[in-house]
C-alpha cells in the first residue's frame, strides 16, 4: 500500500504523499495509525479495511499498558494504571510515597557468601526493604508522565551525566544520557559502565 519499513523499529512503518506523513505502529495485532492529515489516515484505514478484518476503536486511550491523556499542545504517555495494579497486588495502595526508588544514603555491600536457601531467598524478596521502596517510589510517581508536544523545529539536544565511580564494590561509574527533539524526551538511559574509567568525557 505504499508503506516504508523503519530501519530502526521493525514494528514501524511509515508513509508519504503530497507532503503529508502517516505512521503505522505494529505489535501483533494491535495497531497505532497516525499522521499529519485526517483525510490521508482515513483513506489508508479503508485500504487496509480491504485486506484484513480491523476494527476502528478512534483514538488512542490505552494502548499496551500505556494510557495516552490528551493536552492542549499533545499529549502525555503515562502508566498509571500498571503502576497501580502493581501496587493493588503487593498490598501496597495506602503507603507512604517515596521520592527515589533507593537510598542515597546507604552504601551498597555485598556479601562473598552466596545465600544458602536460594528457595527461600526467592520466597521473601518480596519483604525485602529494596522491594517495598521500589513500590513506594512508585506510589509517588504515579501521576508523572511522558508529556509529547508539536515543536516547530526539529533541533536535537542530549545530556549525559556519570557519577564518578560511585559503586565501593567494583569502583564502576553509572552514567546516564537523555536526547531530546526539540522538547519531546525521545531516548534516554542509565546503567553502570562496563568499565572502569576516570575520566569524564
Amino acid at each position: 500500500m505504499g508503506f516504508s519499513a523503519s530501519k530502526t523499529d521493525v514494528s514501524l512503518f511509515y508513509y508519504s504523499a503530497d507532503g503529508c506523513q502517516v505512521f503505522l505502529l505494529v505489535y501483533v495485532d494491535d495497531i497505532i495509525m497516525m499522521g499529519s492529515n485526517a483525510t490521508l489516515i482515513s483513506t489508508l484505514l479503508g485500504r487496509l479495511a480491504t485486506a484484513f478484518k480491523i476494527r476502528d476503536l478512534g483514538k488512542p486511550r490505552f494502548f499496551l499498558g500505556i494510557e495516552t491523556v490528551d493536552t492542549k499542545d499533545g499529549m502525555i504517555l503515562s502508566q498509571r494504571r500498571y503502576m497501580t495494579d502493581l501496587l493493588n497486588c503487593a498490598g501496597m495502595v495506602d503507603c507512604k510515597q517515596l521520592a527515589m526508588p533507593a537510598s542515597t544514603t546507604q552504601a551498597v555491600t555485598s556479601s562473598d557468601e552466596p545465600f544458602d536457601n536460594p528457595t527461600q531467598y526467592r520466597r521473601i524478596v518480596g519483604a525485602l526493604q529494596l522491594v517495598k521502596r521500589v513500590l513506594r517510589y512508585i506510589k509517588g510517581t504515579l501521576d508523572y508522565g511522558l508529556r509529547l508536544s508539536s515543536f516547530p523545529t526539529a533541533f536535537i539536544h542530549a545530556y549525559s551525566d556519570s557519577d564518578w565511580t560511585s559503586c565501593p564494590i567494583d569502583r564502576k561509574n553509572t552514567s546516564g544520557y537523555a536526547v531530546f527533539l526539540g522538547t519531546n524526551l525521545i531516548s534516554w538511559l542509565s546503567r553502570k559502565q562496563r568499565t572502569v574509567a576516570r575520566s569524564s568525557t
